[in-house]
C-alpha cells in the first residue's frame, strides 16, 4: 500500500477514571517482579517479521501479547515496519490544541533565535558504587549536545552540578522556545526528577518540571521536540482516580508509580499544553532501565551505551549527524538502531526498552517545519 507514516489520534475516554479508548492500546506482558504489564504502541508499527509474516505478538495464541514468562515467551520483531505516533485526545478540545499546534510548525519556518536553543536538564541519576562516579544526567545529555553541536544548537544546561536545576528554571527556559529539549533522570507519570547523593545514599529528588506547572509555559509558536528519561512519564493511561488510590497505596507503603493525584501523563500534558509546551515527547510507559558505571573499560560511561540512554542520544544523533529531519523517521531509525545492536528477543529488559517508548506526536512531522 505504500503507508509509511500513521497517526493514531485518540486516548482514553475520561479524565477521571476507566479504561475506555478511543483508539485502543495493547499492553504487552513482558514481565518483572513489580510491573505484570504496560503499553506498547510499537505493536502498531510492527506489521511484519523478519520472513515477512504478520507479527502478531501472541505466538501461542492465548489472547495475551508480548509475554515473556519462566513459563514461556511470544516470538517479538521489534522492528518499525511504519513509523507511528499517537495524539492521546481525551476530548475534541485536545485535538483541536495539537492539530492546530502542528500546523503552526510546519507552516512557520523556525526562526533560528528560538530553534537553535537546545535545553539539556539532569542530574545524577544514580549512585554510581561502580567507582566511576558518573553523574548520568549530565553525561547522556551532554551527548545529545556533542550529537547537535554541528546543527549550530546552543545548549542551556540545566544540571544539579551547576546549581541551576529547579522548577522554575525549566519553566522560565522552556517558555523561551527550544528546537529540543532533553530530561535525563528519574520520573513518574506526573512529574520528571534528577538526583542529588551527596547527602543521602539513596538520593534527594530534585524536581524539574510537574504537569500542574505546564500552563506556566509560555512557548507559543516556539515548540519543542521534548524526549524524557525516566520511569512512567508517558504512561498516557493515567487517570485522576487511578493516581489518587496509587498515593493513598503509597501511604501504607505499597509499591505504586504516582507521586500525585494527575488527569493525565507528563508525557501527553506537554504535548496537549495550550499556551506553550511541545509539538511532540518521547517517554517511558512502564519503568524505564539505566545503567552506571563503565563495565567494559572502554572509557565510555555505559548510560550512554545501553539501555534507554543509548535510545534517547542516538535519537538526537539522527537529526544532528544522520540528517534525518522527519520525526517519525528519527524514531523508527533510533529503535531499528537498537534492535540492531540488542536483538530483542535475547533480552527481555532490551525488548522492554523499545516497547515502552511512547511516540506521542505526528511522525509525519518536519523538524523546524518547512521553509516559505
Amino acid at each position: 500500500w505504500g503507508i509509511k507514516y500513521v497517526m493514531l489520534v485518540g486516548g482514553l475516554t475520561s479524565l477521571i477514571s476507566g479504561q475506555e479508548w478511543y483508539v485502543p492500546v495493547v499492553y504487552v506482558h513482558n514481565e518483572d517482579t513489580s510491573e505484570p504489564k504496560y503499553i506498547s504502541d510499537l505493536y502498531y508499527a510492527d506489521i511484519y517479521d523478519a520472513d515477512g509474516n504478520f507479527s502478531s505478538w501472541d505466538t501461542n495464541d492465548n489472547g495475551v501479547y508480548g509475554e515473556w514468562r519462566m513459563t514461556g515467551k511470544d516470538k517479538i520483531d521489534g522492528y518499525p515496519d511504519v513509523y507511528v505516533g499517537r495524539l492521546a485526545c481525551r476530548n475534541v478540545k485536545e485535538v483541536q490544541t495539537v492539530v492546530n499546534k502542528i500546523i503552526t510548525y510546519e507552516s512557520t519556518p523556525s526562526d533560528p533565535s528560538w530553534f537553535k536553543r537546545l535545553i539539556l536538564a539532569g542530574g545524577d541519576t544514580f549512585n554510581d558504587i561502580s567507582g566511576h562516579n558518573y553523574l548520568e544526567g549530565e553525561v547522556a545529555t551532554q551527548q545529545t549536545a556533542d550529537y547537535l553541536s554541528g546543527k549550530g544548537f546552543e545548549p542551556i544546561k540545566l544540571w544539579w552540578s551547576l546549581g541551576n536545576l529547579k522548577q522554575s528554571n525549566v519553566v522560565s527556559e522552556i517558555s523561551k522556545g527550544a528546537g529540543f529539549v532533553h530530561f535525563s533522570g528519574h520520573g513518574s507519570p506526573g512529574m520528571w526528577m534528577a538526583k542529588d547523593f551527596t547527602q543521602d545514599p539513596h538520593g534527594k529528588y530534585i524536581l524539574g518540571l510537574d504537569v500542574y506547572h505546564m500552563p506556566m509555559l509560555s512557548n507559543s509558536g516556539e515548540y519543542p521536540v521534548v524526549v524524557i528519561g525516566g520511569c512512567h512519564n508517558s504512561m498516557f493511561n493515567a487517570t485522576f482516580l487511578d493516581s489518587t488510590i496509587g498515593c493513598i497505596k503509597s501511604l501504607t507503603g505499597s509499591l505504586t508509580w504516582y507521586w500525585m493525584p494527575i488527569p493525565e501523563s507528563f508525557g501527553w500534558w506537554i504535548v496537549k499544553a495550550q499556551k506553550g509546551g511541545a509539538i511532540a515527547s518521547f517517554g517511558c510507559t512502564g519503568l524505564g532501565y539505566g545503567t552506571i558505571g563503565d563495565s567494559n573499560d572502554d572509557g565510555i560511561p555505559d548510560c550512554i551505551q545501553y539501555l534507554l540512554g543509548w535510545l534517547e542520544v542516538h535519537f538526537f544523533e539522527q537529526y544532528g549527524v544522520e540528517n534525518v529531519d522527519i520525526l517519525g523517521e528519527m524514531w523508527g531509525n533510533a529503535v531499528t538502531g537498537y534492535a540492531n545492536l540488542f536483538p530483542p528477543m535475547d533480552d527481555k529488559t532490551d525488548l522492554k526498552t523499545i516497547e515502552e517508548w511512547a511516540f506521542l506526536g505526528d511522525p509525519s512531522l518536519k523538524i523546524g517545519g518547512y521553509s516559505s
